[in-house]
């Protein structure tokens, strides 16, 4: 008899985009831009975040940036070799400096970001920029359906709340 494959393997792509992609619903919930990312070394998750820029009032939480950090406290070393960053976006240049400097293995991403994705959408500062120091395997497209989808979501839910909140004002008195 032949092995058949796992029915979930808990080691693929597919299976941690999903764990990011829980990470990116919290975000959504909480308002927030929904990114989510996971950190994985040896099979084994050590660290998830969601994006948390309103949140926390800070430009630099990103969901890349809390998860390295998470990461790191968790292995107990600023470098996250053997380790892969899941992340339901294209990183901007931001986090792709960040990525570089905490040295990952691999990137995996969702959806592309064509206005400031850093991993090869607009430039790739994580394979293709000889000067830096450190370059990552890099895999897109994994559940980026899914990821641009939730995405696409947010985005559409905010402009039709800022449409209604427009509508709702009162016109200007000093207009009359």
């Amino acid at each position: 008899m032949e092995d058949s494959a796992p029915i979930i393997d808990l080691h693929s792509d597919v299976y941690f985009m999903g764990q990011a992609l829980r990470e990116a619903r919290k975000a959504y919930a909480a308002g927030e831009v929904p990114v989510g990312a996971v950190v994985v070394r040896e099979g084994r998750i050590i660290s998830r975040a969601w994006n948390q820029v309103e949140t926390l009032r800070d430009a630099t939480a990103h969901a890349e940036m809390l998860a390295l950090t998470a990461a790191q406290t968790s292995v107990g070393d600023w470098r996250l070799e053997k380790c892969t960053l899941y992340v339901t976006k294209e990183p901007c240049p931001m986090c792709a400096g960040a990525i570089v400097h905490c040295r990952p293995e691999r990137v995996v991403f969702g959806c592309p970001d064509p206005k400031a994705g850093a991993a090869g959408s607009w430039i790739n500062l994580l394979d293709a920029n000889p000067p830096l120091n450190h370059r990552c395997e890099v895999t897109a497209g994994v559940l980026g359906e899914e990821c641009l989808f939730l995405l696409q979501s947010f985005f559409r839910e905010a402009r039709e709340r800022k449409k209604s909140d427009r509508a709702g004002d009162p016109p200007d008195a000093t207009l009359s």
